[in-house]
């Protein structure tokens, strides 16, 4: 039966005690599936439909905002399915609570559980509930792929295989090991008889989803592992693709949105006497922190509110200044005890007979999420209903926290889902005041409302990444490798993830730990949440050791890499992939730094040179990555040179400050990106090495800035401890 686990016990006990079984299992599941479905169509698994004409609808329950997930997920069903790729389509799942993500949410938390056999449904049903009563429909966490996709839509199809199989075995009246499924068909070699999938699906569909169907092995795949297209690339291509803003109702009307320009702070009054009479002007709302204006298309609505009077209260931060900020966290780090993330070893002892210390402080600032599609809602209450269409990375959350700001039922609100014009942890209903503003203007007029942020609005009312400082102290032993390590750095305590500052060397006094702060600035999820940063402060500082001990940056890591062997390989590849070791022109670099996150390990190697004029060029830039299996290739290496941009634009430019509780950042001119010209040439490796499968959204981002940094360090013999680059002396050539 397998090993019973304190917690497989807890899990299943909860649901036994609450008798709300009904013979299944959450993943794959059969739930009240009838309002998407007719009498023509017949479910196996949620995730799956098969249709009259023997085509397959896969319902992706998470959002589409580049990465990928609306086809990589149907490729790892139709994979297990056997289906005919060409007769696969895909939808994307509504908010409903039948498709709230319960693998996903027992991947984060228990994703090492083992029940017995006899607890599997139990156990399944009870994520599956959790997550139906936590509203949880989330993409993010680079986990769509890797728990969703493994646990849900593999199994998904591999059950619905068994069953048509099973369905045309009974027919037959042969056994089922002698009928095999392909390209949608079930075939029986012995007598020459085929069906489709959609004449059996009536008759699979009347049987119990099997628990633990068999998998395909990887070298079976015909499907998972080639580049595909995406489903959404004809129709990004010719313009056809919906996002937010793009949405168009009958008598629609449009909203410019202003908000206090400090945190915390409230909308007074305004004077409408010079707006009211211009053309297209409907009317004014004011809402707790912002003056809402509504005319007849978003220019006209800019436009007057841009010369509204408004009148808004500062609040208690009216004097915050983000200079001030890292003197803050100085004395934080000095005199405050850390919260433990790991230790091991004796680490005070050895601090306190070291002959020499090597100390270093990094800092990052905050980080607006800068997405391409800025902020938008629309919203239309009427008839008791409140429907919404927004890009959201969580179409259950948003649907609650819609229904809590119009003070509805849940039942009465609809939210439709959009594409997204980037994400990045900024569409979490979360960090949802967008939606908020809207519903709340939609609940006050009598036609349906789209809200739109402008791009200083967006930059100017984010929630941030928030800004660090990590507080690093070495000790090299007589073989000049690190004796101890203490790390402090500052958290601003919203997620829990000790994990990100714990590196895989092998250093045998360690102590890392976190003081946690509070600020006035709203913070949250950014692409790689904690990652991005600690991948910049960790990186950087064994690099520093390998220069004070005298030794070559890669062959320091890879030293205190032996033990690690999947770390090992992915550095080393990326190393030789730059060519680590060449002989390199004058003023020229290389840097390299490798992290893990997201259950995927990845190692960049970059080429760069700094003239006597502080001109830095980014040449080359080589990127190992072991996610163990790759679904579609050509987005997974989109995905990771999408991250490396990312990485390397918010190193450069990337920086939120604010002066008198103020951001003062306000579009792309004080908030800039690396451009095209000077990005470097990004090759990319995928490592099988047979582990758990990765998350693939993110990772590109971690290691980038120390790449960066270790690079420049090895070229000019600068070493930049504090970010963005640009605005301390360096400028970027093209």
């Amino acid at each position: 039966m397998g090993k019973l686990t304190r917690r497989a016990f807890m899990l299943s006990g909860a649901v036994l005690g609450g008798g709300a079984l009904f013979g299944f299992i959450a993943s794959p599941n059969r739930l009240s599936l009838h309002p998407f479905a007719n009498d023509e169509d017949a479910w196996l698994a949620t995730w799956v439909r098969i249709n009259k004409d023997n085509s397959i609808t896969v319902f992706v329950p998470h959002a589409e905002m580049g990465q990928g997930a609306h086809t990589a997920l149907p490729m790892m069903l139709a994979e297990e399915m056997e289906a005919d790729w060409s007769l696969v389509n895909m939808e994307q799942a509504p908010a409903e609570s039948v498709f709230a993500v319960g693998d996903m949410i027992k991947g984060f938390v228990a994703d090492d559980l083992e029940p017995p056999a006899i607890l599997q449904r139990h156990v399944d049903y009870a994520f599956y509930k959790i997550a139906g009563l936590m509203n949880m429909q989330i993409t993010g966490g680079s986990a769509s792929v890797r728990f969703t996709g493994q646990a849900g839509m593999r199994r998904a199809g591999a059950a619905a295989k068994e069953m048509l199989i099973r369905a045309a075995a009974e027919n037959w009246q042969v056994a089922e090991s002698e009928c095999e499924a392909g390209l949608s068909y079930v075939h029986h070699s012995g007598s020459g008889k085929s069906s489709s999938f959609a004449d059996l699906a009536a008759k699979a569909a009347q049987y119990e989803t099997p628990l633990h169907p068999q998998l395909k092995r990887k070298e079976d795949y015909t499907i998972c592992g080639q580049p595909l297209p995406r489903f959404d690339t004809a129709a990004k291509v010719i313009g056809d693709l919906n996002y937010g803003i793009d949405i168009k109702l009958p008598d629609m009307k449009y909203a410019a949105v202003r908000h206090a320009p400090v945190f915390g702070g409230k909308a007074v009054s305004f004077d409408e006497s010079a707006v009211k009479a211009r053309r297209g002007v409907e009317q004014v709302i004011m809402l707790n922190d912002a003056i809402v204006l509504i005319a007849d298309s978003y220019w006209r609505a800019k436009s007057a509110l841009d010369t509204l009077a408004v009148e808004f209260s500062s609040g208690e931060h009216g004097e915050f200044d983000s200079r001030n900020l890292f003197d803050k966290f100085d004395s934080l780090l000095t005199s405050e005890k850390p919260e433990i993330d790991f230790t091991t070893g004796d680490t005070g002892k050895i601090l306190a007979t070291s002959k020499e210390l090597i100390t270093a402080d990094y800092k990052v600032p905050f980080l607006a999420h800068a997405t391409m599609e800025p902020m938008n809602c629309t919203a239309w209450f009427h008839n008791g209903q409140l429907e919404v269409w927004t890009g959201t990375q969580d179409l259950l959350a948003t649907r609650a926290f819609a229904a809590e700001i119009a003070n509805l039922e849940t039942e009465q609100v609809l939210v439709y889902p959009v594409q997204l014009g980037g994400g990045f942890g900024r569409r979490l209903p979360t960090t949802g005041n967008y939606i908020e503003d809207a519903v709340s203007v939609a609940m006050q007029v009598n036609y349906p409302v789209k809200l739109i942020y402008s791009r200083e609005e967006d930059i100017q009312h984010d929630y941030y990444r928030p800004a660090a400082q990590s507080r690093f102290q070495g000790g090299l032993g007589v073989d000049a490798f690190p004796a101890v390590w203490k790390n402090t750095y500052t958290d601003i305590g919203i997620n829990d993830d000790t994990a990100a500052a714990i590196h895989p060397y092998a250093i045998a006094n360690q102590e890392i730990g976190r003081v946690v702060h509070e600020t006035p600035v709203p913070v949250s999820y950014w692409r790689s949440v904690e990652h991005s940063a600690q991948g910049f402060f960790t990186e950087s500082f064994i690099d520093e050791l390998a220069h004070k001990a005298g030794k070559d940056p890669l062959q320091y890591r890879l030293s205190l890499l032996e033990k690690a062997p999947r770390f090992y390989k992915v550095l080393e590849t990326a190393a030789e992939k730059i060519g680590w070791g060449k002989t390199l022109p004058e003023n020229h670099g290389l840097g390299i730094a490798i992290v893990e996150s997201f259950g995927t390990i990845v190692a960049q190697a970059l080429e760069v040179s700094v003239t006597e004029n502080d001109e830095l060029k980014l040449h080359s830039m080589s990127a190992a990555v072991d996610s163990d299996e790759v679904i579609n290739p050509d987005t997974a290496q989109a995905q990771v040179e999408g991250g490396i941009i990312f990485g390397l634009t918010a190193a450069l430019y990337g920086k939120i400050s604010l002066e008198k509780g103020r951001v003062l950042q306000s579009n792309f001119p004080d908030y800039d990106m690396l451009r095209l010209g000077a990005t470097p040439s990004i090759d990319v490796t995928f490592i099988e090495s047979g582990e758990r499968i990765g998350g693939m959204g993110e990772v590109g981002v971690p290691p980038a800035a120390a790449a960066l940094c270790n690079a420049i360090f090895a070229a000019n013999g600068q070493r930049y401890r504090e970010l963005p680059l640009i605005g301390q002396g360096l400028r970027l050539s093209v």
